[in-house]
Order: structure tokens, then sequence, then C-alpha cells
């Protein structure tokens, strides 16, 4: 059967879909393993997402996947990520990083595993818990997939949880065509106005002094308003990080009465344009694979995964 250290990689799931004549009626799904419960699977097909119960699978199992990113590729994204949100409280375990940043989300408060942490896996995550133990915080680790996961093997024996899968996607800029015809013009600043910070407080539930060092402390970083008649409709953040090649898309929200405009596409397209200037050659994004309308988006615009993270936390 499917272990936790499974999720991210490719699976093959036989399921139950009903009995003829006394006999077992089976169905075979081929995909990417993105959640396991006590109670479902749910893994992401050539035909969209599928969720299984537990109970209707008859035989599940690993299998070699179709085209993986390179170790090195996921590398260097997952560190152009964490330049592109910074958090301000920083530490090393060999290669690994270890995050803080007031507890203001996952990503600026938790270790990334990629590389060698210059010491055995159980005294590595050790280590972990006890510089965010000494911080007064809980330890989360963000284990990218299948990267880490040997370090996933061992925070499963060690009985930690793990939040919803994440999908980091990715697409040339090329991909993001702009269209400005009848459509509002999209400001873009170096610095948040005081109405956009407000807009990433209501979502992230507040802003500490940290948030602000992760939305700012970043050479190249743009900040993205749509106003219509006065009023904020839309925002975004864009960066440019990873030796200046990759966009990295953060905080792409639309107010909701004005929902189904298009807006986020053209903020989106209004980041490519300006990162493109600058020279970078790709755009990424971190999205929970959840959240099953900006999934769609994405996917719209061009946007492929390309690996998948977890993050864990301690019990």
């Amino acid at each position: 059967m499917l272990r936790q250290q499974d999720v991210g990689h490719r699976i093959v799931v036989r399921r139950i879909v009903g009995i003829r004549e006394g006999r077992p009626l089976f169905s075979d799904a081929l995909g990417e393993l993105v959640e396991l419960t006590e109670t479902h699977l749910t893994l992401t097909t050539a035909q969209g997402r599928l969720r299984v119960p537990v109970g209707e699978v008859h035989r599940a199992k690993r299998v070699p996947p179709t085209r993986r990113p390179t170790a090195a590729a996921v590398v260097a994204l997952e560190l152009a990520a964490d330049a592109a949100w910074p958090a301000p409280t920083r530490g090393r375990l060999g290669d690994w990083l270890l995050r803080s940043a007031e507890g203001w989300t996952g990503r600026a408060n938790s270790a990334l595993p990629v590389g060698d942490p210059d010491r055995p896996l159980p005294a590595a995550l050790n280590a972990v818990e006890r510089w965010y133990a000494d911080l007064g915080q809980p330890a989360m680790v963000n284990t990218p997939l299948p990267l880490a996961a040997p370090v996933g093997a061992e925070l499963d024996a060690r009985g930690w949880g793990a939040r919803p899968p994440v999908l980091v996607q990715t697409v040339p800029l090329a991909t993001l065509r702009a269209d400005h015809a009848g459509l509002p013009p999209v400001e873009l600043t170096a610095a948040p106005s005081d109405d956009w910070l407000a807009v990433a407080a209501g979502r992230k539930g507040g802003l500490p002094d940290a948030a602000r060092h992760v939305l700012t402390a970043v050479e190249q970083v743009r900040f993205a308003r749509v106003y219509a008649d006065g009023e904020l409709l839309a925002v975004g953040r864009g960066t440019v990080t990873g030796a200046r090649r990759l966009l990295g898309l953060t905080l792409i929200e639309v107010l909701p009465h004005a929902h189904r405009q298009g807006l986020a596409t053209r903020v989106i397209r209004a980041l490519a344009d300006w990162g493109a200037a600058l020279g970078a050659t790709d755009a990424f994004l971190q999205v929970e694979q959840s959240n099953a309308p900006a999934v769609a988006l994405y996917r719209s615009l061009g946007f492929t995964t390309h690996h998948t993270y977890l993050t864990r936390v301690a019990p």
C-alpha cells in the first residue's frame, strides 16, 4: 500500500468500480499522488483530479516517472523561490536553510532541506527542531518531492504531520502574451501601497514587521495594482531572482466583487512584461493543489507542475 513518502510521485491505482455477476469490475488510473489520508487518496491524471476512497482501492503502487526535472533544476527553483520570499531570520545546516518570519506564512518559517546538511539525517532534523525551539516556534520543514523523499520518510517515522500539497508551477514567459485591449491599466510600483498591504494582510492573516521584510527585501520586486473609478480591484507581486532568470509570482489576488473580469490574468501579464524586460525567461508560482480555481487559471495560461512540496509540521 502507499505511504506518505509516495506523495509527489507517479502511481497507478486499480480500483473497484462495481460488481457484475458477482465479480468485481476494475478501473485503472495513472497520475501523480498529491494527497494520501486514512480515508482516500487523490491523484492528478491527464483527465484531471481524481479522489479515490481507500475502500475502493484494490491495488496501488508507485511507477517510474515519464520525465522528471533533475535534482539540480529542483534545487535551483527552490533557491530562487527562497530569494523571492526572504525570511528575515535565517540559519544554515550545511546546505540546508533555516528560516523564520514571526510565523508569517509557512514558506518563510520552515527549513528547506536541499543539498547536504553536513551531518547524518537524524542529527540534522534534531538540529532543525532545536533551532525552532530556541525561537519559540513550532518546527516546520518544506520537503520538495521527490527530491526530499528521504527527509519525508524520516519525518513520517517521527510522527510529523503535513499541510496540503503545494504545486510548484512554471511557464516560459513567452507564453504569457500580453493583451491590453479593453482592460484597466495595471500600476507597477517598487513599494507596496497601504491598500495593497491591506489586501495582503487580509489574505495572510495579519502583517507583522517580518512580513514587510519578506515582501520588500528583494532587489528586483514590483507590486501590481488595478483600479477602476478609484477603487482597488486586484493586486499581485512579482520578483526576479535566480540569476535574474526567474519571475516569481505571489499574492495574485482579485477582490471578491471584481471576480470573472480577467483581472488576475491582466496582473500576471503585466508582471510578465516587467520580468521579461529584466531578462527573465520563465515564470514560477506556488499554489495549493486543492485551490481548484487558481490551478485552472494557471493551467489556462500555460503553467505546468515542475514539482510538488509538502510543509511538514512537528507533532
